[in-house]
């Protein structure tokens, strides 16, 4: 199959890199966003998905919204031909004049259980609200943001302990592989399309850095599930003597109400701290000019004091 791919961030490179692998599939062109600037220089760099497109040698495109741009990108897609648009975290709305040009149509990987969490934090958001399972879903493409019928579907539990890192890794490759099965299924004619049930629709919204600040009054498991949706960014963090703390990995080491303040730490050769309800675990911690570290090599190298309460400066 001839395939015209759309995608920018890593979960989308896996995707990509499975259909390079495919030897039915043929990758003719890469459409993903702009090179941005990014890290302390502020230089321009190219997303991951353009970096493994020009290692295979294929054209990319990278328009500033193929809506705004329709009249300079449509011939060219028209050119390309392609029998299938693949769409693996893009970041932006493709026009009607798109969606109708290939002939199997454009085929979305999306990392939730559809029609729950559309929008463009799926991953992070179901680890936030403490879910069970999620998993990944292809879906034909409309107009409207990831509103289109459901081809298949896939589903894993998320771990206790399962960060959004950790579960964005497992996904992206449930959801590569789920694509080319959806490919292989289109071609032949074996799947219906499945509308998705309006009733059920819910929104996964952006992650934002003023979320990231720990709030101790919460119970252990609510901040948990702050560390692990947040890991590993933009991070949950907190402050030890003035320092930034950013937390990487976290467990909850007690559900039960306590008699010590919101933050305390109750115990240093662990690094356990009181929450509202219940006690914390910090297992992988960063201190601000320190590397990030198992929170057992950590405290080799630095001291923690029983009874110093975790807070904003």
């Amino acid at each position: 199959m001839k395939i015209v791919f759309m995608g920018t961030p890593d979960f989308a490179v896996t995707t990509l890199q499975k259909l390079y692998d495919s030897p039915e599939h043929e990758v003719s062109a890469v459409f993903t966003q702009t090179d941005k600037p990014r890290g302390r220089g502020n230089k321009f760099m190219p997303t991951p998905v353009k970096k493994l497109a020009t290692q295979h040698d294929t054209p990319v495109y990278q328009p500033q919204s193929l809506k705004k741009q329709i009249d300079e990108y449509l011939p060219i897609l028209q050119e390309l031909n392609p029998d299938c648009i693949v769409v693996a975290a893009y970041g932006k709305l493709l026009p009607k004049e798109v969606l109708e040009l290939p002939k199997y149509g454009c085929v979305n990987v999306h990392g939730s259980i559809l029609p729950e969490y559309r929008g463009a934090a799926p991953i992070q958001r179901a680890v936030l609200d403490g879910k069970k399972k999620t998993g990944v879903t292809t879906m034909l493409m409309g107009e409207q943001m990831d509103a289109g019928d459901i081809l298949l579907v896939s589903e894993t539990e998320i771990g206790e302990n399962e960060t959004s890192a950790e579960l964005f890794d497992r996904l992206a490759v449930m959801g590569a592989d789920l694509l080319v099965q959806t490919l292989q299924k289109l071609e032949k004619g074996e799947i219906t399309p499945i509308p998705q049930d309006e009733n059920k629709v819910t929104f996964a919204q952006m992650i934002t850095k003023d979320m990231a600040k720990i709030d101790f009054n919460q119970s252990a498991q609510q901040v948990h599930r702050l560390i692990c949706g947040l890991s590993d960014s933009p991070c949950a963090l907190t402050f030890l003597n003035g320092k930034r703390l950013k937390i990487y990995h976290s467990k909850v080491v007690n559900n039960n109400c306590n008699n010590y303040k919101a933050g305390e730490i109750v115990d240093d050769k662990k690094f356990i701290v009181a929450c509202g309800e219940g006690e914390i675990e910090f297992t992988e911690i960063q201190l601000e000019g320190s590397k990030r570290l198992a929170t057992n090599d950590f405290l080799r190298g630095h001291s923690i004091s029983k009874g110093d309460i975790l807070k904003d400066i």
